[in-house]
């Protein structure tokens, strides 16, 4: 007889699996940046404009979201996040709002929201300070919520005290304020650092397209402009014209749009040396990724969007004038390929893996493209001259159904365009030289009598002119 030597389980004993809530918290907010903490909570307020919206916002209505607006307001005492889109209902509040993780996934499963995992308003506030105070007002009534210090210090205690008030704001909405801030972030909030001006950035990228369609974005009551992309585009019957690559389908439940093409005319030498030497720039190429409106990747130039694999070439400064958006659209946010902080993508996706194929294989055409002509030429300048510029959104719906070619993979489709050739009876070739600063400003003021003009014009002109005495 064989005995067993696993220990009993000793009637009415427990160990404890419950968890510490500062050791929780901190952990939470450890790995989340300051800019992405607040974006989380801007995201809580597009997704109420999307609701309020509701069927307007799927219907092809141009600005779905106009009168719906948020806030941003902080110094270095507070922070203040408030908005006008429909605010948190009773039952909502008491049974989910405020919980660290989300329950009720069947929530929005008609709206294309982009909130999955319910973690996004307690970490920010979290990220922010030690108190703060939710209030929120719907068609039925208002509610205040408050998060003391003690209460982040009781393991305890996982439960928030809830008020009920007819009016605790003067419209449906809602409004965080945070004070007691966690240290470091006053001066973060100061006018020492130029944290407002990254984050105003951040939000005309990122949100550009829900502020493009009615959106309001305010932050220390500046509007927010937005920032898109708009591609070069001749007419789509053009035979190798400047028309960008696309692909449309609707792949695992989601909707997928791929354009990808020139954004502005190729660079010259001058602004590949000032992309080369990290000087300022506003360059907007790259990809930039949208899930639902909502910008997850700003102009990328990584291989997480496909530069420098499966034989694309990585990304330089030649290809500053390449360009391409990713639209994801699912009434399912638990579909799309987002991280956590729904700033980046999940790059193990099986999703974004099968649209990356199409990413890379546009893209592909472009640096190839780029790479023939290799510089502007007064060729393709002429060709420029021609052509407009589209939103990539609509940018498929512009091109001939005799065009596009079909995806039997996945009952997609996909328009490749005939690019234009440089000339190959005269192709023309790069001269590179360098000479000194004072010397070039030297011949400067004698050619142009402006010593200011770019070395790029200095060594042109005198090419030209030593052309003109040689052909002469």
């Amino acid at each position: 007889m064989v005995s067993s030597s696993a220990p009993l389980a000793t009637p009415g004993k427990t160990a404890s699996a419950s968890p510490a809530k500062k050791f929780f918290v901190d952990m939470l907010v450890r790995d989340i940046d300051l800019h992405d903490a607040i974006l989380d909570l801007l995201d809580n307020c597009v997704d109420g404009a999307m609701r309020k919206a509701g069927s307007a916002g799927n219907a092809g209505i141009s600005l779905p979201y106009k009168g719906s607006e948020a806030r941003i307001t902080f110094d270095e005492n507070r922070f203040i996040v408030e908005d006008n889109c429909g605010g948190i209902p009773l039952a909502l509040a008491e049974q989910y709002a405020f919980r660290l993780g989300r329950a009720d996934v069947g929530r929005d499963k008609d709206l294309p929201t982009v909130g999955v995992y319910g973690i996004g308003m307690k970490r920010a506030i979290f990220k922010l300070g030690r108190h703060a105070e939710i209030k929120s007002q719907t068609s039925q009534g208002g509610l205040k919520v408050e998060i003391l210090p003690a209460w982040l210090e009781d393991d305890n205690d996982w439960s928030l005290p809830l008020q009920e008030s007819e009016n605790v704001l003067s419209q449906a909405g809602t409004k965080i304020v945070v004070t007691e801030l966690r240290d470091g972030i006053p001066r973060i909030f100061s006018d020492e650092t130029d944290f407002e001006r990254t984050l105003k950035t951040a939000i005309s990228a990122y949100y550009g397209y829900i502020i493009d369609k009615g959106f309001s974005v305010f932050v220390n009551d500046e509007e927010i402009s937005p920032v898109k992309v708009a591609l070069v585009t001749d007419d789509f019957q053009t035979k190798d014209g400047i028309t960008p690559y696309i692909y449309e389908g609707n792949i695992k439940g989601v909707d997928v749009v791929v354009t990808v093409g020139l954004y502005r005319a190729l660079p010259n030498e001058d602004e590949e040396d000032a992309a080369m030497e990290g000087r300022p720039s506003t360059e907007k190429a790259g990809w930039t990724v949208v899930c639902n409106d909502r910008v997850v990747l700003f102009a990328d130039k990584t291989r997480v969007t496909g530069w420098g694999e499966a034989t694309v070439p990585q990304y330089h400064t030649q290809f500053i004038s390449i360009a391409g958006t990713v639209t994801f659209k699912s009434n399912d946010a638990r579909l799309l390929p987002l991280t956590t902080t729904k700033r980046g993508v999940d790059g193990n996706s099986e999703l974004y893996l099968e649209v990356k194929e199409y990413m890379r294989e546009g893209l592909k055409l472009f640096t190839n493209f780029t790479n023939k002509w290799k510089k502007s030429s007064k060729e393709l300048r002429a060709i420029n001259v021609q052509t407009t510029t589209v939103d990539p959104e609509i940018a498929f719906s512009r091109v001939p159904a005799d065009k596009w070619s079909n995806v039997h993979r996945n009952d997609g489709r996909r328009y490749k365009p005939n690019l234009p050739l440089p000339s190959e009876d005269d192709p023309s070739r790069q001269i590179r030289f360098s000479r000194r600063m004072s010397e070039i400003a030297e011949v400067a003021s004698y050619l142009f009598d402006d010593t200011g003009r770019s070395a790029g014009d200095v060594g042109a002109k005198c090419f030209d002119d030593v052309l003109d005495r040689a052909k002469k």
